[in-house]
């Protein structure tokens, strides 16, 4: 999938003690380490992409943190040092005397290809911004950006760079951001102050920053789009959701108010008189929702899509993922319902899409199913029992869908991972008992049942073609009755045919289908 990764893993375990060194040397999967932790009184530890491994069973000492402190860079005011030349970073933990008691050592990547799922996107010109969870590889990203467009766009790029953390430690730059240029920020609160001089000093076409988290830098920011400058950044959150609701970075994308409306428009709108609007356009124009390595959620509409959520309507972003050949994968997802097996309700189902081809079958259709921690003779002493259309089978490539407990779906395992990327939904129980199995079971019943006749399918065809000239005549959106699979895709079509935006929400056997305008 990816073009090259550069580690230079061995320059960040030699400013180690020997003692921790050398079960690091014995190990031939140190690919996937993500940082070594070193804390005072207790035994050093290696986390690894999917475990965690004790280095050395004697507790680290006084001198085994001032063997590393004194290898690597010095310390700023946010506590993090680096290694000159590499990307790899330090943390220190210190105690009320600001002794440092512990480390964090976390290991650092140029991985070259990683924003194939996106590049079409960033040489575009517009201001994209990228959000997601810590260590889901949003600075990766980011690093890879600025090689792309300074390298390959030929654009004049400067990254303003705090704490080091896209161009690693030292004054010559790491190559896994190209030509582009790199300005240094000495403390995290001056950050917004070196976005603005880069703009007024050194003429950029593009500016490249990591983590806005404040007012001034989205203030900052504002000012840097407003200027023509494309800027790519990241920002502190996990979804649109989270900066629309932060206060602090709403900006970013157009910031809300509160309104209130009169009488009549009020009613036209059929709300409430005091509402939430978007205060002005958006700094970024595309949000980009970092979800895995190579898996995305794009709004690349943001304006639009700001609307659209304070309005109260659905919100579905396009989602793409990179296969392992490299072949970008474009899917519309529907919103999970989630599933805790109290009142009947449908299951969690944590990989989703508009109602697949393998859903859009009427009755008569099995249901195959892979269990995954889950007991394979419950589920199928439960099948037996049921005239479900359900058949247990055991092999992934067979499977119309993976059953797994909460659990085993934490630990994110091969096979979990590889039935997520063939686009295999998978299905979380709370636990592995009778019950919950027997729940799933007649949740799945009610989903497979489908439409009773060709007159309820004309009467849902005709219902979605009514919805159609209402939102035509100034309606928002509206909510179609309950339906079957089958017949839900059949409407999603309709509203594709009339160049409207479709989702499907709520659980089986009340799922339904809801349009909006795009």
């Amino acid at each position: 999938m990816l073009d090259k990764i550069d580690t230079d893993l061995q320059s960040l375990i030699e400013n180690l003690p020997p003692h921790i060194q050398a079960p690091l040397d014995d190990r031939d999967d140190t690919g996937e380490l993500l940082e070594i932790v070193l804390d005072l009184g207790r035994e050093p530890e290696a986390r690894f992409l999917n475990e965690s491994l004790l280095l050395d069973l004697r507790e680290v000492t006084d001198e085994d943190i001032r063997y590393v402190l004194d290898r690597v860079g010095s310390f700023g005011e946010d506590n993090r040092a680096g290694i000159e030349r590499t990307l790899h970073r330090i943390s220190a933990i210190r105690n009320r005397k600001e002794k440092v008691v512990g480390l964090t050592l976390r290991v650092g990547r140029a991985v070259y290809g990683t924003i194939r799922i996106i590049e079409d996107l960033v040489i575009t010109g517009k201001g994209i911004l990228l959000v997601g969870k810590p260590g889901v590889g949003k600075t990766t990203m980011l690093r890879e950006v600025a090689r792309v467009l300074s390298d390959d766009a030929h654009r004049r790029t400067i990254v303003v760079d705090t704490s080091n953390e896209i161009a690693g430690d030292g004054d010559i730059p790491h190559p896994g951001i190209g030509r582009a240029r790199r300005m240094q920020v000495p403390t995290p609160a001056r950050q917004h102050a070196v976005m603005i001089e880069a703009v007024e000093n050194h003429m950029p076409e593009v500016i490249v920053i990591d983590e806005i988290g404040t007012k001034l830098e989205a203030d900052a920011a504002r000012t840097i789009a407003e200027r023509g400058v494309q800027l790519v950044a990241t920002a502190h959150g996990n979804t649109l959701e989270n900066l629309v609701m932060n206060p602090t970075l709403s900006d970013l994308v157009g910031g809300v108010h509160a309104v209130t409306l009169g009488d009549d428009e009020a009613r036209r709108r059929r709300t409430q008189k005091t509402v939430l609007e978007r205060v002005a356009p958006p700094t970024f124009e595309v949000l980009v929702e970092i979800q895995g390595w190579s898996r995305v959620a794009i709004h690349s509409d943001v304006a639009n899509t700001v609307d659209r959520m304070l309005r109260g309507g659905p919100v579905t972003p396009e989602t793409r993922s990179l296969d392992d050949d490299g072949t970008v994968r474009r899917i519309t997802p529907e919103p999970v319902a989630a599933f805790d097996g109290r009142n009947g309700g449908a299951p969690e189902r944590r990989s989703t899409s508009h109602d697949s081809e393998a859903d859009s079958e009427p009755n008569g259709k099995v249901t195959r199913i892979l269990p995954y921690g889950i007991n394979k003779g419950k589920l199928e002493q439960a099948v037996r029992g049921r005239d479900t259309g359900v058949e247990v089978v055991g092999d992934i490539d067979d499977a119309d869908l993976l059953l797994t407990t909460k659990s085993y779906y934490k630990r994110k395992t091969h096979t979990l991972r590889e039935a997520e990327s063939a686009g295999k939904p998978v299905y979380v129980l709370r636990k592995n008992t009778s019950a919950q199995i027997e729940q799933f079971l007649r949740a799945i019943s009610r989903s497979q049942r489908g439409p009773r006749g060709g007159r309820s399918v004309s009467m849902a065809i005709a219902e979605a073609e009514k919805a159609v000239a209402k939102i035509g005549d100034g309606q928002n959106h509206i909510d179609l009755n309950p339906q079957g699979a089958y017949v839900r895709r059949l409407q999603h079509q309709i509203a594709e045919s009339y160049g409207l935006s479709s989702a499907s929400f709520g659980r089986e056997p009340d799922r339904r289908v809801v349009l909006y305008r795009r």
